[in-house]
């Protein structure tokens, strides 16, 4: 006997269902981060290499696998500064930051130990009224992998808000890839991001100072994370498989955190 053509979209639809929902099994490890200190992106007496060589004495690096970049492997990313500055910006002191951050995130039950690394790159300096600014550039990652999940990844993606200069304010968008689910599946959205607020757990390290290159170890364990949307069918298989929505306290950003930068006036093409 025939089967309707309904009736075969929906065998379909059960099997992806059932084959997504029996990879969706992990465990998920929660981190003590340490104690904390007030963020600041980069405090005042670092804000021109110093005159004393670099620290010898490393701040402690929370990811497993956080190889130390060189400037130069970042240079490519100086590609992504946003050249819409202020008006009146002096470009001679208005510098492009270029940052990685290598880490552990758990959201829910979604536990990435070494997540892919996140290159953000953004703008800042003074502003003609003498306070200071900034402007947002781009957030790049490779998908991750989800450990116990075969052909399920998670890319970290800019949410619409950072604040470098005194909060450590981010937010972001982590989307869900499968050849199973939505291109638009994520956890966050524009509207409701995955709010991540950074915590310094070290003062900043300098590297090296010619070319610049800074370490700073940073966490936030406070941070709620939203139900994953715009998946499809599958959303609430995926909802379920990693307790989401999940409330402060069971999700976790720890980084190693290395940022180099330049003045625009030393960018090419300045």
């Amino acid at each position: 006997m025939k089967r309707s053509r309904t009736a075969i979209r929906r065998s379909r639809l059960a099997y992806g269902v059932g084959a997504v929902a029996a990879t969706l099994a992990l465990t998920a490890a929660a981190q003590t981060p340490a104690s904390a200190q007030p963020f600041s992106a980069d405090p005042a007496p670092a804000r021109s290499a110093p005159a004393n060589s670099a620290s010898t004495d490393p701040a402690p690096v929370r990811s497993a696998t956080a190889p130390v970049p060189t400037p130069e492997a970042l240079a490519p990313a100086y590609a992504d500064c946003p050249q819409d500055l202020p008006t009146g910006a002096d470009r001679t002191k208005w510098r492009c930051e270029v940052t990685i951050a290598y880490g552990h995130v758990k959201l829910g039950g979604i536990d990435l130990p070494d997540i892919k690394p996140i290159t953000l790159v953004h703008a800042e300096g003074p502003l003609p009224d003498g306070t200071f600014g900034q402007v947002m550039g781009t957030v790049r990652a490779e998908p991750t992998p989800v450990p116990g999940a075969p052909g399920l990844s998670v890319r970290t993606e800019y949410g619409g808000y950072a604040d470098f200069l005194s909060s450590g304010a981010m937010d972001l968008k982590f989307r869900l890839v499968s050849p199973f689910l939505n291109r638009a599946c994520a956890i966050g959205t524009d509207e409701n991001p995955v709010k991540v607020r950074l915590s310094k757990d070290a003062p900043s390290t300098w590297l090296s100072q010619d070319p610049p290159l800074v370490r700073f170890p940073a966490h936030d364990d406070a941070f709620t994370t939203p139900a994953a949307t715009r998946c499809g069918p599958l959303g609430r298989a995926i909802n379920d498989r990693f307790a989401l929505p999940a409330a402060s306290g069971d999700s976790l950003a720890t980084f190693t955190v290395y940022y180099t930068f330049k003045t625009y006036d030393r960018l090419a093409g300045s």
